[in-house]
């Protein structure tokens, strides 16, 4: 075993900084989403991706690639919404194994109205605390982040040392 990389000062303010936002944002925006339009942030993410896809609709493993989360993750979640009558599932027709999650016209419809109140959240909570570098900036730092993390949380990449 190699010896611990403790963080500097500097990277230890960064971090508690990150820490804290990952712990402030998602709150405040799944309990928004909860409260004016009965939904998760996670369901939501997963309507919204299904609204933006070709016809509606999306390999279930490509949902999960899309929306950084499990397999599993996006099943129980897109069976949640089934039984709202958001989505409906069904066998993929070149491949037996797979299956197809689409958007039904109420799940649109759900998207279409809990979009207004969800983009007015991150506004506040992100958008509107940055200049337009910065949001450039918040851009390349969260692509360079997200490329080391697999969708279970591990990295995909080894660390140095």
């Amino acid at each position: 075993m190699t010896d611990t990389r403790w963080l500097s000062d500097h990277e230890q303010r960064a971090w508690r900084k990150l820490a804290a936002l990952m712990s402030v944002v998602p709150t405040a925006l799944d309990g928004q989403l909860q409260r004016d339009s009965g939904l998760t942030m996670f369901g939501y993410w997963v309507l919204a991706m299904l609204s933006e896809a070709p016809g509606r609709q999306l390999r279930m493993s490509h949902l999960a690639q899309q929306s950084n989360a499990s397999a599993s993750r996006v099943s129980h979640v897109v069976s949640r919404l089934e039984q709202q009558g958001f989505v409906a599932r069904r066998k993929a027709e070149d491949d037996a194994r797979g299956s197809i999650a689409e958007l039904t016209e109420d799940g649109m419809a759900k998207v279409v109205a809990s979009a207004p109140g969800h983009v007015e959240q991150v506004r506040s909570l992100i958008m509107d605390g940055l200049g337009p570098g910065q949001v450039e900036l918040l851009d390349e730092l969260c692509t360079a982040l997200l490329a080391q993390v697999d969708p279970d949380g591990t990295l995909s990449v080894a660390p140095p040392g």
